[in-house]
């Protein structure tokens, strides 16, 4: 009875990220072929020609719309349509904050030149001697950072996410001295966090400019054993 619970739990280990994994790529398949094959004419989706439905033609058909819209607002003609739009747009009240908002959000995520979640840290929270792990979103210079500047020499903005759902968190600007930088990667550290510490990259002793995080927050000690002042 034990090799088959055994057996029985390798063969979960190994059926259930698959299966899980097909669900969600297949319902994905679906949900867009549901949206966008009623859109097609009739003599042009191959669902009309063959005895059974062909999954993922719709997606086919969304990317290739996508991908023509692009390349249409790349030229001059396309920039003076979108433009037009979107001072139309901006003219009305809720349907203007809701936009930019999103349009803001797609562009730093989406954009090359984006450098949010590129590195991974710690920092000391929510209370001293225990650590979190942070996703450092922004270094670049803004209201809240010049506000700070009096007080903090420099400070970053970081994201800590919270355990399972890493897509909610808390935005927190911290001092530089204070962030940690890891050398594992963001996937990484977002399966650390979502298995709520089981699985976790194997790495070599955290170091940072040559020490320890412990010498980074202990302080250093004389020869007699006392703490330095």
């Amino acid at each position: 009875m034990t090799r088959l619970r055994n057996y029985f739990l390798t063969g979960f280990i190994v059926t259930a990220p698959l299966a899980i994994t097909a669900y969600l790529a297949w319902s994905f398949i679906g949900w867009v072929d549901s949206w966008v094959k009623p859109y097609i004419p009739a003599r042009y989706s191959p669902d009309t020609y063959l005895p059974f439905a062909v999954p993922g033609f719709g997606l086919i058909v969304a990317i290739f719309l996508i991908t023509m819209i692009g390349f249409l607002t790349a030229n001059f003609v396309g920039r003076t349509i979108v433009g037009l739009g979107e001072d139309i747009l901006d003219r009305m009240p809720l349907v203007r904050s809701i936009y930019r908002g999103l349009k803001q959000i797609f562009e730093t995520v989406l954009s090359n030149k984006a450098d949010m979640f590129q590195k991974v840290a710690i920092i000391e929270y929510p209370r001293r001697g225990t650590w979190s792990i942070v996703f450092i979103s922004s270094e670049k210079s803004n209201e809240v950072t010049e506000k700070l500047e009096p007080e903090v020499s420099k400070t970053v903005a970081v994201f800590m996410p919270s355990t399972p759902n890493p897509t909610t968190g808390y935005l927190l600007y911290v001092p530089r001295s204070e962030v940690i930088e890891l050398s594992m990667t963001v996937e990484e550290a977002a399966k650390l966090v979502i298995s709520a510490g089981l699985v976790a990259p194997e790495r070599l002793p955290l170091k940072k400019n040559g020490k320890k995080v412990a010498e980074l927050v202990e302080p250093p000690r004389e020869e007699g054993g006392r703490a330095a002042s």
